[in-house]
């Protein structure tokens, strides 16, 4: 099967001159779905972790099944204000704006090692900002795996060049 048939392409969204694509189209095909966790999941065996944590919102999706069946404990990295407890918090950019993710300070500790799932990578400044959220934390990023890779705007690289592992599923030009 191949994944890349069921992300659907829309320009000029959310402004002009981005390419978003949309993962929709996947998550709505069960087969699709279905392969694209299990490919996450045997991505997640190169890597020794205690807990999963995933970037609001679309993360969600896919870190939340991933957790279920490998039985981790699942961390959710959440929009400003969002988490009632108290927070870590970082601010960073987006490629179209700027923004701020939390996480609760009881989540993550010194003894977790954290692989940290997200739909996409772009410019690699939210993936940046989650793996602050857990060396904040104490905690240690054990890998980030991303459903689609936008390979032009080198947000992997940038995180490969920090000494971090990296698992991409799909690779797409951001443009």
């Amino acid at each position: 099967m191949n994944l890349k048939d069921y992300i659907r392409s829309i320009p000029d969204y959310p402004k002009k001159g981005i390419l978003f694509r949309d993962i929709t189209t996947l998550i709505k095909d069960e087969n699709a779905f279905s392969e694209t966790i299990n490919q996450i999941v045997e991505r997640s065996k190169k890597f020794n972790f205690t807990k999963i944590a995933a970037i609001e919102s679309r993360g969600f999706v896919f870190a939340s099944a991933v957790s279920y069946i490998l039985k981790k404990p699942f961390i959710m990295l959440r929009k400003k204000n969002k988490l009632p407890a108290e927070v870590h918090s970082v601010d960073f950019e987006l490629e179209y704006g700027t923004a701020t993710i939390e996480v609760h300070k009881d989540s993550i500790n010194e003894k977790d090692t954290v692989l940290i799932i997200d739909d996409l990578i772009a410019t690699g400044g939210t993936a940046e900002a989650a793996a602050k959220l857990v060396e904040i934390s104490k905690g240690k990023v054990a890998a980030f795996i991303f459903v689609i890779n936008l390979f032009d705007l080198g947000g992997s690289d940038i995180l490969i060049k920090k000494k971090y592992n990296v698992e991409n599923l799909m690779e797409f030009p951001g443009h």
